[in-house]
This record gives C-alpha cells, sequence and structure tokens, in this order.
C-alpha cells in the first residue's frame, strides 16, 4: 500500500473513532510499525492527527477541512479519472467557471492544450493554467484562502455576477443526498452557489470518499446539478435514486 493510501486509511479511521493505535493500523494497511508511526508523524504535520502514547487523536473537527497537501494525495487515480469524463463534456470555444479543489486542479491539467476561456476559482488552478497557449484565463477578484487558495469574498462573487458561462464545473468538499453539496467555508460556498448562477449548466465532480458525508455550508440540494461525475466507490444505490431525480450520474474509469 503506497503512502497516500495508508494517509487515507488513517483519515477515514479518524472519521468514525476517536483513537487509532500504531496496531491496528499495521493491521488495517500491512504496514510495519516503524511505517505507521512515521506517518502518523506526518500527518500530525499536517494537522491532521495529534500523536499520543502508542498512537493517534483526531484533530479534525468537522467543520475543518482537510489540508490541501493532505487531500491531493487521496484517491488520485479516480480524481484523475473523473476528470478525464468532464474535460469529455467540455467544448472549445466555451466560457468555463473551474473551481477551486483537488479534482478540479486535475481536470485544468488536462485543458491545457484546448482552446476556451477559463475563469479559476483558486490560485493553484491558475497557476496550472497561466502559461497555457490557448486558454483565455479571466482572473476574478477576491481573498485567496490561507493553504487552499481558494478565491473568496465580494470581490470573487461581483467578478462571477459581472459575466456568464457555458458550464461551472465544481467540486464539492462533501455530498449527500440529504444534506446536498456542501463546503467546509461558507465564502467558498457563497461563490459556488454564484458560480451555478451564472453558468448554464453545471457539472459536479465528487469522487466516492465525498458521499454520504456533510460540511458545515450549504451550497444547493443534491439534484441541482445537471451531470455529477463520481467513480464506482459512491453508493450505486444513491447514484440510482439521484438518475431517478433526473439528473445525469456518469461513472468514470
Amino acid at each position: 500500500m503506497r503512502s497516500a493510501e495508508r494517509h487515507q486509511v488513517i483519515v477515514e479511521r479518524l472519521r468514525v473513532v476517536d483513537r487509532v493505535s500504531v496496531q491496528e493500523l499495521v493491521e488495517a494497511t500491512a504496514a510495519s510499525d516503524m511505517t505507521v508511526r512515521r506517518d502518523l508523524d506526518f500527518l500530525a504535520a499536517q494537522g491532521v492527527l495529534k500523536r499520543v502514547h502508542g498512537g493517534a487523536v483526531s484533530s479534525m473537527p468537522s467543520g475543518l477541512e482537510p489540508p490541501h497537501s493532505l487531500r491531493a494525495q487521496a484517491a488520485v487515480a479516480a480524481k484523475q479519472a473523473i476528470a478525464r469524463a468532464a474535460v469529455e463534456h467540455l467544448r472549445d470555444g466555451e466560457t468555463i467557471v473551474l473551481d477551486s479543489g483537488t479534482t478540479a486542479l486535475e481536470t485544468a491539467k488536462l485543458l491545457r492544450d484546448r482552446t476556451m476561456t477559463v475563469m479559476p476559482l483558486s490560485l493553484h488552478v491558475a497557476h496550472e493554467l497561466a502559461d497555457a497557449p490557448r486558454i483565455r484565463l479571466l482572473m476574478p477578484g477576491g481573498e485567496a484562502r490561507k493553504g487552499e487558495l481558494s478565491l473568496v469574498g465580494p470581490l470573487t462573487v461581483a467578478s462571477l455576477r459581472a459575466l456568464r458561462f457555458d458550464a461551472a464545473v465544481l467540486s464539492p468538499c462533501a455530498f449527500s443526498l440529504d444534506a446536498g453539496l456542501t463546503a467546509f467555508d461558507l465564502g467558498d460556498a457563497e461563490v459556488k452557489q454564484e458560480a451555478m448562477n451564472v453558468a448554464t449548466r453545471t457539472i459536479v465532480l465528487a469522487d466516492g470518499a465525498k458521499w454520504d458525508r456533510a460540511a458545515l455550508a450549504y451550497v444547493c440540494p443534491a439534484d441541482r446539478p445537471d451531470l455529477i461525475i463520481t467513480d464506482d466507490s459512491a453508493p450505486e444505490d444513491q447514484r440510482t435514486m439521484l438518475t431517478q431525480r433526473g439528473v445525469l450520474v456518469e461513472v468514470a474509469g
């Protein structure tokens, strides 16, 4: 098991229990005792957990999002497959508002050789597209959130309201049938809402790890997007229910 996969196992375990021991993580990951301890030290440095004797406890409150650096290592293959599927729904010449988040960043990497107008909602995405030869890059105003570098605030919202887009490609923090699309940050949720308001269609990118979860800030109902692209780890019964509600659900990869 690769380090990113082990990190994901540890984080997921700490979502459901208050404390994990080194021994149970050794059994869950088939890694050595020393390797697990290094993983815990790494995640402690990221602020995800706190080291205690013989294991670790979570230091991630439910209203606080995991660090971008950690999320960038999680479910990479699924995010790349979702990104490949997403760009198939975007046509040359279109105007796109592209969300923040690690899956959106994977999507940006695949747009570098396309001919489009793109407004990125994070500096990570903007940096990826800055020297793309045929991308017309429109930068919104706003405040860049620390670490995440997503753009939020009244200047970002005003920039969106001044324009109209063919598609909004969004990457929510969490997704469930009951809670809908949610985000950890209030400003991020507001920006996502405005992006949907000014776009003709909305494409949501949500790998299976985001399903059946809810974050602090409400974005929209689960059946608001036109298309949801996910992977086969997303609950099949929920995918079926969304299809019955009129949402196109595509399983990538």
